[in-house]
């Protein structure tokens, strides 16, 4: 069975850092494009960092500088270190993983997804 499981989210003060793991189980990510995605209650699902197979990141514009995407294909692991963090970036954190090696920012690029992790940016 394939499957997606996010971990590291928790409540944080702002101007904290966190960093976010996704962890595969039943398929190797290594050939697989990974994104991170945040839903906040009451609005929809944005894209916030994708990263190919080759290891190369891509960010949304509002993200980059604070976020960063990496991977251990070694740990079957993809993360995302978030720092200088703000209330608003209070969500349920996803990940997901596309059969294109070098997915965007879009939900429908992306085949698997895991069941999310809170984070709370609150003091």
């Amino acid at each position: 069975q394939l499957q997606l499981v996010e971990s590291g989210g928790c409540l944080v003060q702002p101007g904290g850092s966190l960093r976010l793991f996704c962890t595969a189980s039943g398929f190797t990510l290594v050939y697989y494009g990974i994104g991170w995605f945040r839903q906040a209650p009451g609005k929809g699902r944005e894209g916030i960092s994708c990263i190919g197979s080759d290891g190369s990141p891509y960010y949304a514009d509002s993200r980059q500088g604070r976020f960063t995407i990496s991977r251990d294909n070694a740990k079957n692991t993809v993360y995302l270190q978030m720092n200088s963090l703000k209330p608003e970036d209070t969500a349920v954190y996803y990940c997901a993983a596309s059969v294109g090696e070098a997915a965007g920012l879009r939900t429908y690029e992306y085949d698997y997804w895991g069941q999310g992790t809170q984070v709370t940016v609150s003091s």
